[in-house]
């Protein structure tokens, strides 16, 4: 990651998402048509956007931050939500010129875009495939309808298979599906035979994530309630265990904590997160890592953009951008992150990326001496040899429970190290 090169962009619908040398850049489109009974995103259901004006600012806010990050090169974009799907591809088109015109977009930068089975027709796709996406991502969430409908989604099974079929057509070989495992009354024998019905159906890619009953959502109420039961702890254990035996069994190398990929679909884009890249966040509530360089900045710095969409986009029209929060971080704040990020990798954290980040002090010197990370290796949980340091496949499914020791271990050593940090990574 050399400044030189370029950043991801994510775009969350409303947000982009840069990655700076390289840069990666995520436009976030904030809107849905309805809120599901689980989601506590920064999402909003309005009778209709003033799409014209939302995408003026979408791509004044990433014209900005290009030229103050002042990369060259963008590698790949990202359009999440929201329901960036309800947007038109004229917005596409016109956020990717606006990158394209203020950094370099290579032809075979990735550029995905977030969509629901309810709002992916085969025509709106190829809208789509026209305005420059080359990836699609899918939120079928479930292939039981009962499982939607308490879901608040929008879709049923039959839209969703439809609607991935249409997908596949298009963007072969680029086509991922998100499944939720966990819901409420769903037994281990019914998440098997969900996961046979996606096997049927999917391309390369699918993301698993464990249902999460967040504060504030319908469905968390009920569960609470007691209208719905909770699922225990061992049975979301078991199915996750299970979804990773049965999709590997099927081709697909489980390369992040969440992620499966076969035949080399993983997504580059989420890959610069997890390896520490920098990035641009462009929209309502998108967040970015980034040197604002042309401010005569150095350092790294975290940045929020405004959440609630209409004060955005006023932030947008009067200075440029909508950044509502900027935090340099500390040498120790980013190989916090890096290490809490790059563990979810199959790959973890390799020597050389870990001298990018702290060229002062080895992984070896901080997890290979005797303390926390010690004992982690010999449990079978974490391996740290040539290849740098990494889950085992059993330390990968427990990682939120082995990372406050190595944490722990990090702060520690640095602490007592005799030359403090400087810096972070060399981002030129």
């Amino acid at each position: 990651m050399h400044w030189a090169g370029g950043v991801p962009l994510r775009v969350e619908w409303l947000g982009v998402r840069a990655r700076l040398s390289p840069t990666r850049r995520i436009p976030q489109w904030p809107y849905c048509r309805k809120r599901c009974s689980y989601c506590s995103f920064n999402t909003y259901v309005v009778p209709a956007a003033d799409e014209a004006a939302v995408r003026a600012c979408l791509v004044r806010e990433a014209q900005t931050l290009l030229r103050l990050s002042q990369v060259r090169s963008v590698t790949s974009v990202f359009f999440g939500g929201g329901t960036p799907s309800l947007a038109s591809p004229s917005t596409v088109a016109a956020v990717l010129e606006a990158v394209a015109g203020a950094a370099r977009l290579p032809p075979a930068a990735e550029v995905t875009l977030e969509a629901n089975p309810s709002s992916t027709s085969a025509s709106h796709l190829a809208g789509f495939r026209a305005a420059g996406v080359n990836r699609i991502s899918i939120g079928v969430q479930s292939l039981d309808d009962a499982e939607l409908r308490m879901l608040g989604r929008e879709h049923t099974a039959a839209e969703a298979r439809k609607a991935v079929e249409a997908a596949r057509g298009l963007f072969p070989g680029r086509t991922s599906i998100d499944l939720l495992f966990g819901l409420p009354g769903q037994s281990r024998d019914a998440w098997a035979h969900r996961l046979e019905a996606t096997l049927g159906l999917c391309d390369d890619h699918i993301s698993l994530y464990q249902l999460m009953l967040e504060r504030g959502t319908a469905l968390a109420a009920q569960v609470r309630s007691g209208a719905l039961p909770a699922p225990p702890q061992d049975l979301l254990a078991d199915m996750y265990q299970t979804a990773r035996s049965v999709l590997v069994a099927s081709g697909f190398r489980h390369y992040e904590v969440s992620n499966f990929a076969r035949k080399g679909a993983l997504s580059t884009h989420n890959l610069s997160y997890w390896h520490g890249d920098q990035y641009i966040g462009v929209g309502p509530g998108a967040h970015g890592r980034f040197v604002p360089r042309a401010e005569g900045g150095h350092s790294r710095e975290a940045r929020v953009q405004t959440l609630e969409p209409v004060a955005w986009m006023r932030e947008v029209q009067s200075q440029g951008h909508g950044t509502r929060s900027r935090a340099v971080l500390s040498p120790l704040e980013q190989l916090e992150e890096l290490l809490s990020l790059g563990l979810r990798t199959d790959e973890g954290i390799t020597h050389e990326r870990w001298g990018h980040f702290c060229p002062q002090l080895s992984l070896q010197a901080v997890f290979g001496q005797p303390g926390e990370a010690r004992a982690l290796q010999q449990e079978g949980w974490l391996v740290l040899d040539s290849g740098g340091l990494r889950c085992t496949w059993a330390g990968l499914a427990v990682l939120d429970s082995l990372l406050p020791d190595l944490l722990l271990q990090l702060r520690r050593v640095l602490g007592a190290a005799r030359h403090p940090l400087s810096g972070g990574p060399a981002e030129e």
